[in-house]
């Protein structure tokens, strides 16, 4: 037996959810260059002297992977497979997504990027990150800066599309005599 879908979130959640999982885009296509060798300004340090193929490489293509994995997770809480689970996954295929699996996590989340989303730019242009002399300076700079702004925004839209999502599952659980009350 397998669970229904609940209700379509309105268009603006979607585009709010398509943003939220673009936002790492532009960092992990610099992070990408960086690590297949491009030059990207750094003048001493890691960044300086970065060869594909060395650790320091692979953890650049990781970080990118992993951030972009973890960014269009945000799509789940705006399509069918945020509200069941696939067919095709065992145990759990045709079930109901329980709503704090993906509430819960995703919260976590928005927190923890609001937050470095909220400091990173503070300490942007600090002694020890691009205030450091081996970093990049003039267009190099900006195309880094610019690459990285859009992660200040990941956060604050994961909060929206999670709590559009809390809300839509929860308007679902109690029924329509409920919503139709304004509960």
């Amino acid at each position: 037996m397998s669970a229904r879908i609940e209700q379509e979130p309105p268009r603006w959640v979607v585009r709010t959810a398509q943003a939220t999982a673009l936002t790492v885009l532009p960092s992990g296509l610099w992070r990408l260059a960086a690590a297949f060798g491009i030059d990207t300004g750094f003048s001493g340090g890691w960044l300086a002297d970065v060869r594909f193929g060395s650790w320091f490489s692979l953890y650049m293509i990781t970080l990118t992977l992993v951030a972009e994995g973890l960014a269009l997770l945000t799509l789940g809480l705006v399509r069918p497979w945020g509200q069941v689970f696939p067919n095709w996954l065992p145990l759990v295929g045709g079930r109901r997504v329980p709503t704090a699996a993906a509430v819960v996590p995703a919260t976590l989340g928005a927190s923890v990027l609001t937050v470095i989303g909220t400091l990173g730019p503070l300490g942007w242009n600090g002694p020890e990150n691009m205030g450091h002399p081996d970093s990049p300076d003039g267009v190099a700079y900006w195309v880094m800066s610019l690459c990285y702004l859009p992660l200040v925004a990941w956060g604050p839209l994961l909060f929206v599309v999670t709590g559009h999502y809390w809300l839509r599952r929860r308007r679902a659980s109690l029924g329509p005599a409920a919503v139709a009350a304004g509960v």
